[in-house]
C-alpha cells in the first residue's frame, strides 16, 4: 500500500510538472503576436540569446563537474536537440502564428501528444497502445472540435492582432495562410521527434539531474541563437523586419523585454519542469500532457483577443482535459 501510494504521489508530481510547463510553453504562441513588428528570426535569435545567456550564469558553479560527466556523444546528441527541439521549432511556430494566426497554430500543435503517444506505445513496457485508445478518441475529438471551430469562424482564427484593419486584411492573405499552416506542422514534426529523443537521452543519463541537462542545453541553444543573430539582426530584412528597423528605441526595447521575459520563463523554468516530467513519466503519459500547452495558449490567445471562448471551444477544452484524466487512469492500473 506505502509502495502505491508512494507512486501516486510520483505520478502526481510528475503531472503536476507537465501541466506547469504547458502554462510556461503557451507563453510563446502569444510572443509573435506582441511583438509582430520582427521576424520569426529575429524572434528565435532574441529568445535563445536571453535563454543561453541565463543558463551560462546558472551553470558556471556546477560546469567543471558536468562538462567530466558528457562524453562527446552527449555534446552532440545536446547540440541536436537544441537545434530540434528549440531553434528550428520555434522559428517554424513563430513563422506559423505571424502567418496563419494563434488559433489554428495551437489547432496543429494540438496534434502533439496523439503523436508522441502513439510513438511512446511502442516502448519497451509501455502502456499498451488498445489502452490508450478511449484517451486518444478524446484528444482527436477535441482537436476536431478546434478545427471545426477555425473553418467555421476562420474570422476568428485569421484575426491574430487587436486592430481591426488587419482582421479584414488577414483572410485576404490565403497564401501566407498556407504557407503557416505548412510552418505548423513542420513545427509539430520537429517538436514530437524531440520530445520522443529527449526523454531517451535523459533516461540513459542518470548521473545528470533535469535542472542540469536544461541549464546544458541553454548553454548549446544560446550558442546556436549567435549564428542565427548574424542574419536577424545585421542583415538587411525588407516586410516586417522593415518595420522593426524603424521602430526606434522603445520598439527594439519592448522587444527586448518579450524574448527576455519567454527566454527566462519557456525555457529555462518550462524545460526544467519539462524533463523533470519527462524523467518521471512514461513517454505515453508525458506526451498526454503536452495538451496542456496547447489549453493555455488558446487561453492567452481568448485574453488576448478580449472574448468568451465559443462552445465549440469549451467542448475541445472538456475534450482534452478528459483525455488526459483517462491516459492517467490507464497509467494508474498499469
Amino acid at each position: 500500500m506505502d509502495s502505491n501510494q508512494t507512486g501516486i504521489k510520483t505520478m502526481g508530481l510528475g503531472i503536476a510538472c507537465g501541466v506547469a510547463a504547458g502554462a510556461l510553453w503557451g507563453l510563446v504562441f502569444l510572443a509573435p503576436e506582441l511583438a509582430r513588428g520582427h521576424t520569426p528570426l529575429q524572434l528565435s535569435a532574441g529568445r535563445y540569446l536571453a535563454y543561453g545567456i541565463a543558463a551560462c550564469a546558472l551553470i558556471a558553479p556546477s560546469w567543471r563537474r558536468l562538462r567530466a560527466a558528457l562524453g562527446w556523444r552527449d555534446w552532440r546528441a545536446l547540440v541536436w536537440l537544441s537545434m530540434l527541439g528549440n531553434i528550428l521549432y520555434y522559428l517554424l511556430l513563430a513563422s506559423a502564428v505571424q502567418l496563419g494566426g494563434v488559433v489554428t497554430t495551437s489547432l496543429v500543435i494540438g496534434l502533439l501528444p496523439v503523436a508522441v503517444t502513439v510513438i511512446g506505445s511502442r516502448e519497451q513496457g509501455a502502456v499498451p497502445l488498445a489502452r490508450l485508445a478511449p484517451s486518444l478518441l478524446l484528444s482527436a475529438a477535441g482537436t476536431a472540435c478546434i478545427a471545426w471551430q477555425a473553418l467555421a469562424a476562420p474570422h476568428l482564427a485569421a484575426r491574430t492582432t487587436a486592430s481591426a484593419a488587419a482582421a479584414a486584411a488577414a483572410p485576404a492573405a490565403g497564401g501566407e495562410a498556407a504557407i503557416g499552416l505548412l510552418c505548423a506542422f513542420g513545427a509539430l514534426l520537429s517538436w514530437t521527434a524531440y520530445a520522443v529523443a529527449n526523454k531517451r537521452t535523459l533516461a540513459a543519463l542518470g548521473h545528470i539531474s533535469s535542472h542540469d541537462w536544461s541549464l546544458l542545453t541553454g548553454v548549446a541553444t544560446g550558442a546556436l541563437a549567435l549564428l542565427l543573430a548574424v542574419p536577424a539582426f545585421l542583415l538587411p530584412h525588407h516586410g516586417a523586419a522593415g518595420a522593426a528597423t524603424g521602430m526606434g528605441a522603445a520598439g527594439w526595447l519592448r522587444f527586448i523585454a518579450i524574448v527576455t521575459a519567454v527566454g527566462l520563463l519557456c525555457s529555462i523554468v518550462g524545460n526544467a519542469l519539462w524533463n523533470r516530467a519527462s524523467r518521471i513519466l512514461p513517454l505515453t503519459m508525458s506526451g498526454q500532457l503536452i495538451l496542456f500547452e496547447t489549453l493555455f495558449a488558446l487561453l492567452y490567445s481568448f485574453l488576448w483577443e478580449a472574448r468568451w471562448p465559443t462552445g465549440m471551444e469549451c467542448a475541445a477544452v472538456a475534450l482534452l482535459c478528459a483525455s488526459v484524466l483517462s491516459c492517467t487512469s490507464a497509467h494508474r492500473k498499469t
